[in-house]
Order: C-alpha cells, then structure tokens, then sequence
C-alpha cells in the first residue's frame, strides 16, 4: 500500500524523503514534484525498476523515461561528446525548465529501454526533488500520469492515475502551471527543438543565437566580379583633308620682263 507525505509539513518531509529514498533503493516506485509537472521516479541503474515505471504508465521500451540529475557536474558523467552550445544552454537553464538530449556514456550500466545510445537529462528547480536526488543519485522520471492523460499537477492527480503502482508520493503542493520541460537535442552539430514547454525558444536562441536545426539555409552570397575594368573607348577622330597650302606672292625680280601698261599695249 503507497503512502503519502505533506512536504509542507518539515517533520513529514523529513519522513516523507527518508521513506522515498528508502523505496527506490529497493527498486520501487515515488511520485515526486518538480517545479514543471509531478513526476514518476524510479532508479535509474535498477532495470526492473524502469520497467515497472513504463508498465505503471502504459508505455513501452520505444518511450525510454528521462533523467533527472541533482546538479550540474553529473552531466559529464552520463552524457558523452557534449557539445560546447548543450554547455551554454545548460549554464543558462539548469536547475530549471530544460531537457537536453545527449549522447550517453557507453560504459554506463543501465536499461532505459530504446534510448538509440541517447539520454535525455533535466535538473529540476525544486527543493524536494533536489534533497531527494542528492541522497538517491540519477533517477529515471517521466510524468506521473497514464499515458495518454494529462500530465499530474498535484500529488492527487497523481495517485488517481498511478495508484498503488507508486509506493510513496512526496506531496510539494499543486504546480504553478501545467506546462512540461522544453525538449532540446543536442546530438548534432546543431541544437533541434524538440518540444517546446517550460522554456521558451526565444530565450533558447538569446543563449544559442548560431542556426538551429530547421532554420533555412541563408542564401549564399553573390560572387565579385572579377573581369578586369575596361578603360572607356574614345571615338576616334575624324580625319581631316589638309587644307591646301598657300602659294606665297610672286616678288619681282630684274630679270622679270617688264609688265607692260595698260595705255601702252594699245
């Protein structure tokens, strides 16, 4: 039989995270709150466990759960290959509303059913989840809902949904909203969007601004001309008939006949 804690209350806090701790070191299953939706926690290296989270939510191994991690530096240790943008936006919004799938550590030893070699990782911004994470490690957590329902956004909903499945729900209040992570690949060269949620995709591209995954290619620029500037052709001149020369006076000379007068060639 599952039970539940008030974590506003600090004494059943106290009880109510011993006793998660306690269960899922046994291969059981806790609700716990996030500061997005409830979620469904099971050991992340207890492969039985994982199993009994998919089957509690109706989902099969083509569905592996994600990861949630309690703080930064367990990331180099389940991802491999981490690219230097998965850092930025990393820096930028964990703990907080970001899922980033990654690359995981071939060496590690765990099932989370179909990953392809991938693993999806969140640090949650909330006190319970965190206390909880830092005792226990890595927990492998999807929603706390059955598929194909909406995700649970008190401990109530949750246990309607999961029942006895769950063997502790750690009750943080009803959530702010029902929004989910945002969902970010960063598998490849460039980041894709996967889901959006929690975190908007413009805050996404203010830390991450290069091109994303689907943005249209820019369109090449145009090559320079580089044919030789032509010096501008002049129109030739017209040529020109030289003018003809003037014949320079006759002077007279002594043996020049004398020219005759008018009145005496009568």
């Amino acid at each position: 039989m599952s039970r539940t804690f008030d974590c506003a209350v600090p004494r059943d806090r106290e009880r109510g995270l011993a006793a998660a701790a306690a269960a899922l070191s046994r291969g059981a299953l806790v609700v716990v709150p996030t500061d997005t939706v409830y979620g469904v926690s099971a050991d992340a290296f207890t492969p039985q466990a994982v199993t009994d989270l998919l089957m509690a939510k109706g989902r099969g191994r083509d569905s592996p759960p994600p990861v949630l991690v309690g703080e930064i530096a367990t990331l180099d240790g389940l991802a491999s290959d981490v690219p230097p943008y998965a850092r930025d936006l990393v820096e930028a919004f964990w703990p907080g509303g970001l899922t980033v799938v990654l690359r995981a550590q071939p060496t590690l030893t765990w099932d989370l059913g179909e990953t392809g070699g991938t693993v999806a990782l969140r640090m949650p911004l909330h006190p319970v989840a965190l206390e909880l994470l830092e005792v226990t490690g890595p927990l492998a957590t999807s929603s706390a809902n059955t598929s194909g329902d909406p995700a649970a956004t008190s401990a109530e909903q949750a246990r309607d949904m999961l029942g006895d499945s769950v063997a502790v729900y750690l009750d943080g209040g009803a959530c702010l909203d029902d929004l989910a992570s945002t969902i970010v690949d960063c598998t490849g060269p460039r980041p894709a969007l996967l889901r959006t949620g929690a975190i908007a995709e413009a805050l996404l591209r203010e830390v991450v601004p290069t091109a994303w995954e689907g943005d249209p290619e820019p369109e090449p620029e145009p090559e320079p001309d580089l044919e030789p500037e032509r010096e501008p052709e002049l129109e030739p001149e017209l040529e020109r008939e030289p003018e003809p020369a003037l014949q320079p006076e006759h002077e007279p000379s002594a043996t020049d006949p004398p020219t005759p007068h008018p009145e005496e060639s009568r």
